[in-house]
């Protein structure tokens, strides 16, 4: 059963940094693409930033472009998401989530991803 564990929300001021880890278990993420997502209340959950298994090339929303990075750690089956020059918009439930790469291309949408993590809390407040 695949398992996926996402650690380090937290409470961060304006401006901080924050970085995300979603860690598998019961299975190799090497061919696995793994996308981040939130959702903020009241709002859809949207895509902030994926990354393929073949070839490593990443996605990131406009919203979070040129703040975020998205990086993955095979040998330690682990995928991050390092966070800077945080927003008080990007106060969001945070969630790591995978599917099995077939090598096709795959958007970076909550519906085109099958395994989810339960989700860690990002509160960016003064």
């Amino acid at each position: 059963q695949v398992q996926l564990v996402e650690s380090g929300g937290g409470l961060v001021q304006p401006g901080g940094s924050l970085r995300l880890s979603c860690a598998a278990s019961r299975f190799t993420l090497d061919y696995y693409d793994i996308g981040w997502f939130r959702q903020a209340p009241g709002k859809e959950r949207e895509g902030v930033s994926c990354i393929t298994s073949t070839d490593g090339s990443t996605y990131y929303s406009d919203s979070v472009e040129g703040r975020f990075t998205i990086s993955r750690d095979n040998a330690k089956n682990t995928v991050y998401l390092q966070m800077n020059s945080l927003k008080p918009d990007d106060t969001a439930v945070y969630y790591c989530a995978a599917a099995f790469s077939y090598g096709s291309k795959r958007y970076c949408r909550p519906r085109d991803y099958d395994y989810w993590g339960q989700g860690t809390q990002v509160t960016v407040s003064s």
